[in-house]
């Protein structure tokens, strides 16, 4: 790759990398509390929630397999980002609040007020768990990635090598610079990535073949069909009611359960900057369907036009685009190699900072010495990052084939989605529900992965025998369908043991940890009442769903702002942060009936 490079674009690389690594590790020139190290003070603004959000969540693994996916499979993987938007509506309005009101360091010390030491204990070992599932990965793409982007030249590095590299670097900014310099480095990769990520689709959409994004569309009809949101219910990938059901559970997780996301809400200035920043991250997600996953869809048809079907792996797409379109000489090579090398390492470094608190916090001053210094509590944090690295350095090695032409990003979901349900289920229930039992969450929270497998075990040796099962859902059970299934099955198990454990030993008492149902109840149901009628229409095929997509994003739009009058008479709705959450959803909305 490198051997096509100008004297500019290799300029533009090594001053882009120098300059990441230099304001990143400035901070670490000081000398930090525990406060400072791992939450950088309490005094993150809005925008910088907002970058280091993005930041974190669109790293190589999203960019390069996302768009894999939208090559291989198509717009549908949208979903991934669109649908992404009600996960962070509830935790701006349901959970940042909770969470910022005890200023708490981790999500296992909520657990632990909110349940037992033992829920918070198992939620670390959890999330440990899946953190490392996560670092293999990237630590596997990564090094991938590097090996392709030096390919045949003297600075190409074994996969091995790639491995060590992306393990030193993680190192070197998790230990010495602490979460101040992760969210640096966030922003700035953001701005890398959001050019990068433009001006790759841009100019995959310029190219002859596709003729901009109305060229693809046109395209598309005739063709494969991969501008579509909605894929059959047996679709053995991306099937649109799982996308409903299992991915609604998964971006739940991911968006109000997960510490290396939710890091960085608990260490805004205040709420209102939790609340901006997390609205604003959504907004940036909205720009990766059309910029990297459609790209990709576009790539499937350009590839096929210049080099014939089937010669592109998928997660080989963004690179081989990188060759096709972009032209060399004017830094726009550079800058997009520099963009996604930056990107290879940050959301790793950004999950080694929330490890590095967990293992602080949960384990070192929770078990081992709850009065330790600042010191021997970050010294400790430190320790915990570098056996990390270590561990998954030796599994990274051992467990994936660099050669794969598979899916990395489905698969990824595919492995963690067994630990994920049961944490939705406890911190669900245990904010929706005062009477939510503490053993009773501890049970769902150990059994949930043994839910999923015998969840497996009964569709592909029972129900898929049953007549109409395998042709409505597919001959094995997709992992988006089982991820619901946990939760409908945790949910059930959560309630009958409360109501058991509470019937013997009482309730507990949760205090400001909870919410009202009706409130959510409510919300939902004007939104749905709302959208409910254009649904209709549009299956009835009264409305095409490119029409619909109208009055449903202005009618989004108006319930917030009906909204944002009733909640706030002291200031103009437009100052108000539903305002924000509405033009947000609407915009969800829109895409989701025009790609239907």
């Amino acid at each position: 790759m490198l051997q096509s490079l100008s004297t500019v674009d290799l300029v533009v690389v090594v001053l882009l990398l120098l300059f990441l690594v230099v304001a990143s590790l400035y901070s670490s020139l000081k000398k930090k509390s525990a406060d400072e190290y791992f939450m950088a003070g309490h005094s993150l603004k809005w925008y910088s929630v907002a970058g280091s959000i993005f930041g974190t969540n669109i790293h190589a693994q999203q960019i390069i397999g996302m768009m894999g996916v939208g090559y291989s499979i198509g717009f549908a993987q949208s979903h991934y980002e669109v649908w992404a938007i009600p996960a962070i509506l509830v935790l701006v309005y349901v959970f940042i609040p909770i969470y910022r009101k005890r200023q708490f360091f981790t999500l296992s010390q909520f657990l632990e007020r909110r349940y037992s030491s033992q829920t918070r204990l198992v939620y670390t070992v959890l999330m440990i768990a899946f953190i490392m599932i996560q670092l293999i990965g990237g630590f596997y793409i990564g090094s991938r990635t590097l090996g392709i982007l030096f390919e045949g030249t003297a600075m190409q590095p074994t996969y091995l090598q790639g491995i060590f590299v992306i393990a030193g670097v993680t190192i070197l900014f998790t230990v010495f610079g602490g979460m101040e310099s992760v969210v640096i480095a966030d922003n700035i990769l953001t701005v890398i990535m959001l050019i990068s990520v433009l001006l790759m689709g841009t100019l995959t959409y310029l190219q002859p073949e596709i003729g901009g994004l109305s060229g693809l569309l046109k395209i598309d009809q005739v063709g494969a069909n991969k501008m579509h949101l909605y894929l059959p219910a047996n679709h053995p990938k991306l099937p649109w009611l799982g996308i409903f059901t299992g991915l609604t559970i998964l971006n739940f997780f991911y968006w109000t359960t997960n510490q290396y996301q939710v890091q960085r809400v608990l260490a805004a200035q205040t709420e209102r900057d939790a609340r901006l920043g997390s609205l604003a991250a959504g907004f940036l997600k909205l720009i990766i369907p059309f910029f990297s996953i459609g790209a990709g869809s576009a790539a499937f048809y350009l590839f096929r036009s210049r080099f014939g079907e089937n010669v592109v792996k998928p997660d080989d797409t963004f690179l081989m685009l990188l060759k096709t379109v972009v032209p060399v000489g004017y830094g726009l090579v550079g800058l997009i190699l520099a963009g996604l090398m930056c990107a290879i390492f940050s959301a790793i470094y950004s999950m080694m900072n929330s490890v590095s608190t967990m293992m602080a916090y949960d384990i070192y001053r929770k078990y081992i010495s709850p009065n330790a210094s600042d010191k021997l509590t970050v010294r400790f944090g430190q320790l915990g990052v570098m056996l990390m690295c270590a561990i998954a350095t030796g599994l990274a090695y051992t467990t994936y084939n660099p050669n794969s032409s598979d899916n990395f990003f489905l698969i990824l979901a595919n492995q963690t989605s067994y630990l994920k349900p049961g944490l939705v289920v406890v911190f669900f229930w245990g904010v929706l529900w005062p009477k939510t039992n503490p053993a009773a969450a501890v049970i769902v929270l150990v059994c949930s992965p043994l839910i999923g497998f015998g969840c497996d075990f009964l569709y592909d040796h029972i129900l898929v025998n049953v007549p109409g099962v395998s042709d409505t859902f597919g001959p094995t059970l997709n992992f988006l369908y089982r991820v619901f299934l946990i939760f409908v099955i945790g949910s059930v198990l959560i309630f009958g043991l409360s109501l058991f454990f509470n019937k013997r030993n009482g309730t507990a008492d949760t205090h400001d940890l909870t919410v009202s149902f009706s409130g959510m109840g409510g919300a939902l149901s004007r939104f749905l009442l709302l959208q409910g009628p254009l649904i209709a229409l549009v299956l009835w095929q009264v409305l095409t769903p490119q029409l619909a997509a109208w009055p449903g994003a202005l009618l989004t739009v108006g319930l917030f702002i009906w909204y944002a009058r009733r909640t706030d008479d002291e200031r103009p709705f437009y100052q108000s942060d539903l305002f924000y959450a509405g033009l947000l959803t609407s915009l969800m909305v829109w895409i989701m009936f025009f790609f239907a």
